[in-house]
């Protein structure tokens, strides 16, 4: 066989192996995000096992964001020392012991313990994913596959709402989550098997020699240090509009969508966890429609990214002044409707905002852009879920043990009024959108 010969069925080889890692690394994204919402739909179960206020409820559902948002740099940093690979396979053994902790939790403390171990665990999914998926696919097919990996976070909403609902009313919460740690150590297994850092550690050619492309460029890049590009994001004064707007929309969308808006319709509406775990599951759909949606309304119709997001906040605070002013008594259609629309305008949107963060810097630093705005979101869930607890602890409870409608409206006014800051924030962002050129 031929040098050439070897080099075709090289490349060939490279690109069929990457749909394997693909398919390994979107299973254990999906997890991530099942884990970020999974608190929803059990958290009457906790509240009464436990014996938990609002407050503590809060912060066990807070815990998972605190350890997201601490643990964005020093992801990048092990996935250069360590490897990509082996801190996912590392860390993804962590999550399964705390899922395994937390379903055994006998109180407070322990499941508290559980849920900071998968926090920590997960945490260490996202980043090391892009960068392997960096070495396995061009430039122009990232953004593609960054889609197609939401996407599949979505589908791990479905499984935290709607499916965890079936499985908790079948088997109970405490096995669920047992099983989940189970699922998560077969899968870091898969990790380690067949997930490589880049095609040369199966002795196969890089992309760049695929395409004839000299690696001169690429080497040029990585020149500039983390720290170096962290104080060049930080220091950028039209960074800080994309960064307060990320802390209070995502703050309301996983204070809502991710612990409160199951105990919202179980109280106030009288839902089973199934029926509210259906309801909720429109948060699913909201992520896997808006995200290609709001993308290609970006790029082909308003050619916008500042328009997109002006839209879609304009959204989000119609949607929770609906909530609050008719907290108890919305048809339940249209709850199905408000929950999408809340997911379409807080949740898909994020992928219009990490695209204007790296387009507001050089692509030297695209990666240290979007890892640094990346603690935003996290701390505004770390906060936001502990204080629309302390709310509701300031209201007396039903004789069912619910909370009040009048808790409740007051949260919803408070997620309005951050809603409404959030918009004042895109009004002062800059506009990144460039048309292609032809």
């Amino acid at each position: 066989m031929t040098p050439t010969h070897n080099h075709r069925d090289n490349a060939k080889k490279v690109l069929h192996y990457r749909w394997l890692i693909f398919a390994v690394l979107t299973t254990a994204y999906f997890f991530v995000y099942f884990h970020r919402l999974s608190l929803s739909v059990v958290a009457n179960d906790l509240v009464r096992e436990f014996q938990l206020s609002a407050g503590m409820m809060g912060l066990l559902g807070s815990v998972y964001f605190y350890c997201y948002a601490a643990m964005q740099l020093p992801a990048g940093l092990l996935s250069d020392s360590l490897g990509p690979r082996k801190t996912v396979t590392c860390f993804l053994l962590i999550a399964a012991i705390g899922s395994l902790v937390f379903g055994l939790a006998q109180n407070f403390t322990t499941a508290f313990i559980g849920r900071l171990l998968v926090g920590f665990g997960v945490s260490m999914v996202f980043i090391p994913t892009m960068k392997i998926l960096s070495q396995w696919f061009r430039a122009h097919e990232f953004a593609i596959m960054a889609g197609i990996l939401n996407a599949v976070g979505g589908l791990g909403v479905i499984a935290a709402t709607w499916l965890l609902a079936l499985m908790t009313a079948k088997f109970g919460w405490r096995l669920s989550f047992e099983a989940i740690g189970g699922a998560t150590f077969v899968l870091l297994i898969m990790v380690w098997l067949i997930v490589r850092d880049k095609p040369a550690d199966k002795g196969w050619p890089n992309l760049n020699q695929i395409d004839g492309i000299s690696d001169k460029a690429l080497n040029e890049v990585e020149k500039i240090t983390l720290w170096e590009g962290v104080l060049r994001v930080i220091t950028e004064k039209k960074f800080w509009p994309i960064a307060i707007w990320f802390f209070l929309d995502c703050g309301i969308f996983f204070g809502f969508g991710a612990l409160w808006g199951g105990p919202y319709l179980m109280h106030l509406y009288d839902m089973t966890r199934a029926q509210a775990g259906s309801v909720l599951s429109m948060i699913a759909w909201g992520m896997i429609i808006g995200s290609p949606l709001l993308g290609y309304l970006s790029e082909k119709v308003l050619r916008s990214r500042k328009k997109v997001f002006i839209f879609c906040t304009s959204i989000l605070t119609l949607v929770l002044l609906c909530f609050a002013s008719f907290p108890d008594n919305l048809p339940h259609p249209v709850l199905y409707l408000l929950f999408f629309l809340f997911s379409f305008s807080a949740s898909a949107i994020v992928v219009i905002g990490f695209t204007t963060t790296k387009e507001l810097f050089p692509v030297e630093i695209a990666g240290t852009s979007v890892g640094t705005v990346n603690l935003f979101p996290f701390l505004g869930g770390a906060v936001f879920m502990p204080l629309m607890g302390k709310i509701l602890d300031i209201y007396p409870k039903t004789a069912s043990g619910a909370y009040a409608p009048e808790a409740y409206s007051r949260l919803l006014l408070l997620l309005s009024g951050a809603a409404l800051l959030a918009l004042f924030c895109t009004f002062f962002m800059k506009e990144t959108y460039k048309k292609a050129p032809r």
